[in-house]
């Protein structure tokens, strides 16, 4: 080691010995080895768990990807809108992708509570944010799915009866007999009454006439059969009824009950009412007055 000589401070060592140097070099070449001995038994206990969970995540991938088209296909089978199908694919594939993504992050030791817990927030707080959308987009799935109508029925609902021309994601869109165009939220809609009025194929008309008791009534009863029978808008099954109602104020009240197709509904009853008339009036046989008699005191 070498020395100079400080006219202050004395003797003051500036130069290390070889062998301090000597012996900082092994000191130095230990903590390499060291840390390279960790590094290599960390390798060696994580090496399996990133070779399992790199397999995992290949076969995983691959799962959902079959799992999507088996998906669409049971969905297509079920004829389901279009729109609907490819939605509902693309929810199901990245809902599985990170729930996987989740699941190999925690095979390889990352720790995904705290993961798990930012997405719940956030899921909590985008659902409150559109709770309302949510609802009518819930809706509109259900009635995609179910199908309780479809585009071209004529339905009750809401306080509103028209025509489906649409089935959207958020509404569903009718058309009124005067031409309205209204759009109904699907979140009550599938919630609430819905009256069919094209599924079972037919409909019943009710159409009520009064004729005076002392008529024949079985020859207005021919008549109107006779009407019933002929015309091209009733259906001969189911087959069309005739029944007698109650006697009030000197008149007979029947009920003819004929079916039809949904969209022949008002065009039959005019035409019906009319050609009833028509051929009561030529047997001689008119439209009851009601007779009201009133007693003096």
């Amino acid at each position: 080691m070498l020395y100079f000589l400080d006219s202050t401070s004395g003797i003051k060592k500036i130069i290390p010995s070889v062998e301090q140097v000597k012996e900082k070099i092994v000191q130095d070449e230990m903590k390499l080895n060291s840390y390279f001995d960790a590094f290599l038994r960390s390798l060696l206990d994580y090496t399996p768990k990133i070779i399992s969970a790199f397999l995992f995540l290949l076969f995983g991938l691959w799962l959902i990807k079959r799992m999507a088209r088996l998906s669409e296909k049971a969905m297509a089978k079920r004829h389901l809108d279009v729109s609907l199908r490819t939605f509902l694919r693309s929810l199901i594939s990245i809902g599985l992708k990170i729930i996987l993504i989740i699941t190999v992050a925690g095979m390889v030791g990352i720790g995904t509570a705290s993961f798990v817990t930012i997405l719940g927030a956030a899921g909590l707080a985008v659902g409150l944010a559109l709770q309302g959308s949510l609802s009518n987009f819930a809706g509109g799935v259900l009635i995609l799915i179910f199908k309780p109508f479809k585009v071209g029925d004529n339905i009750e609902a809401g306080g509103e009866t028209g025509e489906v021309k649409e089935i959207q994601i958020f509404n569903t869109l009718l058309l009124t007999a005067d031409h309205r165009t209204v759009i109904l939220p699907n979140g009550p809609l599938s919630n609430g009454t819905i009256i069919n009025n094209t599924r079972h194929g037919n409909l019943r008309v009710d159409i009520s006439i009064t004729i005076s008791d002392s008529d024949k009534l079985e020859q207005v009863l021919t008549i109107l059969n006779n009407v019933l029978d002929h015309h091209p808008r009733v259906l001969k099954e189911p087959k069309p009824g005739i029944f007698i109602g109650k006697v009030l104020e000197g008149c007979l009240n029947i009920n003819i009950k004929p079916y039809c197709k949904p969209d022949d509904t008002v065009l039959l009853t005019s035409e019906l009412y009319k050609e009833f008339y028509h051929a009561l009036a030529q047997e001689g046989i008119k439209p009851a007055i009601p007779q009201r008699v009133v007693h003096k005191g």
